[in-house]
């Protein structure tokens, strides 16, 4: 895993962004950070400044919607299967929820983005690795820090330049309340609001720097998403097996699983297992009997893991 806490330029995810991305590469723009032509091409197509530019490409990447491919000598982006499946290509194929008006397709964007295990960024490290409900800022940028030395192979920079991506990654995830002692003055600031992963409730600001992030039984995340992640993270636990069971323990902790992605609680993973079975007709089953715990996945739902999730979007006929 390689350290990655830079590229955003500090700013957060912001509405219409990953669209912008794929609309731009669709229209057959390009991003580039040495080619002026391009950069300049992509500021007018974008309607914003060229670090916005910079942080569009960045978040694009990071959820995996876009690419870099190596052709013909050279690299150049394009869009992935992923943005293909939930933007379109602008051609044949139309994108499940373009304009990210379904909640599921915010929680299906989180996943992609942490569900990565490559480069480590501040809310990668957060959501797989952090073990925290309640924290402090600074505490954070320190415990990101430290255990950054463990976890990658290259320069991590120092704390500073963690303590910015930490900083975008809250802006990024959290809805800041500024608070008075009347009604009027307490309001959400419009500035920490661009972000559609900030609907997802996954972290507060509680003030003074401090922050709450519980884990929760989530009712509100799809069971066809949480299918869908359970099934990635399944595929890549065991490619070098044969094994259809995982254990509960493994889907609630381990870096990466849909229980440290979405902050589930243990009673919260259990429920999701009861909606999963129910949902996939017993395709993904659980029992959890005499101090085992774990989980059957049959080759039907492994090899139609995307099925589950055009479900999803079925209902919303989109």
């Amino acid at each position: 895993m390689k350290a990655k806490f830079t590229g955003h330029d500090t700013f957060p995810l912001r509405y219409g962004w990953l669209f912008k991305a794929i609309n731009h590469l669709n229209s057959n723009g390009k991003f580039s950070s040495s080619d002026e032509e391009n950069i300049r091409h992509s500021i007018v197509e974008l309607g914003v400044g060229k670090n916005m530019v910079k942080a569009i490409q960045y978040w694009a990447e990071s959820s995996n919607i876009i690419k870099n491919e190596r052709e013909n000598g050279s690299y150049s982006h394009v869009i992935s299967d992923n943005g293909v499946y939930l933007f379109g290509n602008g051609l044949d194929e139309s994108g499940k929820d373009p304009y990210l008006e379904l909640a599921g397709s915010i929680w299906l964007l989180h996943f992609w983005l942490n569900f990565n295990r490559d480069q480590l960024t501040a809310y990668r490290y957060f959501f797989n690795y952090a073990n925290v409900q309640h924290f402090e800022k600074s505490k954070l940028v320190d415990d990101c820090y430290e255990d950054a030395k463990r976890l990658v192979k290259n320069e991590i920079g120092n704390s500073s330049t963690i303590k910015k991506d930490i900083d975008c990654f809250l802006n990024t995830y959290s809805k800041k309340l500024n608070t008075g002692t009347s009604k009027k003055s307490t309001k959400v600031d419009e500035d920490h609001f661009t972000s559609p992963l900030s609907e997802l409730n996954l972290i507060q600001e509680n003030g003074g720097g401090f922050y709450i992030s519980n884990l929760s039984e989530r009712p509100e995340l799809p069971v066809e998403v949480f299918t869908f992640a359970l099934l990635e993270f399944f595929k890549i636990e065991t490619e070098e097996s044969n094994v259809s069971t995982i254990d509960f323990d493994s889907l609630l902790t381990k870096p990466c699983s849909p229980g440290r992605i979405f902050r589930l609680s243990e009673s919260g993973l259990g429920q999701k297992l009861d909606e999963i079975q129910e949902f996939t007709n017993k395709e993904v089953s659980w029992v959890d009997s005499l101090g085992l715990r774990q989980v059957n996945v049959s080759n039907t739902a492994k090899n139609n893991t995307i099925n589950y999730l055009n479900n999803y979007y079925g209902k919303y006929n989109v």
